[in-house]
């Protein structure tokens, strides 16, 4: 991964030339991650010609989740405790002359974008913009199977919990469950916390789990995900408990399997990032149904559960083949509760056989 990692460090000296900065400050995480490997989430990564300054407190925890840096142009920079490792890491850009230093500005505040300006001088800073996400937007097919194998975590631990009793226990308790059968099954960690979602509460999206049992009847909608090696997938599934489901749960479960398919049929290279939402509504908004409040169908996802591209109606540009992405539409009723489905895809041309899909579990409405 040594290799690789300079090559993506390579990739963003190239993209700052434009900028005409001869030194880059990295310091928001998942980004630091991407340019360096396995390193604690507090460091901060300075480029300066042909070589790589990694600042990190002396009293930072080891990475537990991957490799770490193994390259000799990456120089280990110790931070006394209690110090930011950027304002660090911008000194040492004044120790090399970098007459301008670009930073992530979205990712500092404006007291610590003054220390660093403060320890860079008099070298000038400028803003390097979101250059980063954009070259973790179309992964490396490493990256995809890493993805791959958190996703079948996630589908592991999932159907090993659909097989057990499900009555009389509680969201809490079943959301724990979930969590730990991943990390039992390899994942780092969950990507996001589990939510398990039962009776009025099923559909909704973001439910965070209470006490209430789950009953004979209920709709129930789980999502999940697992993060291997730093990346995290995605995935909900609605089901039904203990009986067989009622007409309107059925015509409920057709119409947002129908509009998540239409999702996951649009993705491919060259499409506008909005049209996915746009065909979801289109199905959706034909059954009478309109999801409030709005939210994007569908969003990236990597060393973040949520990143760029952002399939919305505001979303920018075009699909870039090997993006891996979410398609996760909903319709909630109050007082009777919904139907969530998404899965995490990789965009991939129709000669590769379109959309790669990464969450298989069954989308089917099974009565547990």
């Amino acid at each position: 991964m040594a290799d690789v990692h300079a090559a993506r460090r390579e990739r963003l000296r190239e993209r700052c030339g434009a900028l005409a900065a001869d030194a880059v400050l990295v310091t928001r995480p998942a980004n630091v991650r991407y340019l360096a490997g396995a390193v604690p989430g507090c460091a901060a990564l300075l480029l300066v010609r042909d070589r790589a300054v990694l600042a990190v407190p002396e009293d930072a925890p080891h990475a537990a989740d991957g490799p770490a840096p193994q390259s000799d142009e990456v120089q280990r920079l110790t931070v006394p405790a209690g110090a930011d490792p950027a304002v660090a890491a911008a000194a040492e850009a004044a120790r090399h002359r970098a007459a301008v230093l670009a930073v992530e500005e979205h990712d500092l505040t404006v007291v610590r974008h003054r220390a660093v300006a403060g320890a860079a001088a008099p070298g000038r800073p400028v803003d390097l913009g979101r250059s980063v996400e954009q070259l973790r937007l179309v992964k490396d097919e490493e990256e995809i199977a890493a993805l791959r194998i958190a996703a079948e975590i996630a589908d592991q631990a999932l159907g090993e919990l659909l097989e057990s009793i499900l009555v009389g226990r509680t969201e809490r308790h079943l959301a724990m469950e979930l969590e730990r059968r991943m990390v039992d099954h390899g994942a780092d960690r969950a990507a996001f916390p589990v939510s398990i979602a039962t009776g009025p509460h099923a559909g909704l999206a973001g439910h965070a789990p209470t006490d209430r049992r789950v009953e004979e009847g209920d709709f129930l909608t789980v999502a999940l995900g697992a993060r291997y090696r730093g990346y995290g997938a995605s995935a909900v599934r609605t089901f039904v408990i203990g009986t067989a489901p009622a007409q309107w749960q059925i015509d409920l479960h057709a119409v947002v399997f129908a509009a998540q398919r239409a999702g996951r049929e649009a993705l491919l290279p060259g499409t506008p990032c909005h049209d996915a939402d746009r065909v979801v509504r289109e199905v959706l908004q034909a059954a009478g149904h309109a999801e409030e409040p709005y939210r994007a169908v569908g969003h990236g996802v990597g060393l973040e559960i949520a990143e760029e591209p952002r399939l919305g109606p505001g979303g920018m540009g075009k699909l870039d083949a090997r993006v891996p992405v979410t398609v996760g539409p909903g319709v909630h009723l109050p007082g009777r509760g919904g139907v969530r489905i998404e899965d995490t895809l990789v965009v991939r041309p129709l000669g590769e056989g379109g959309p790669e899909l990464l969450t298989i579990t069954t989308k089917e409405l099974l009565a547990l």
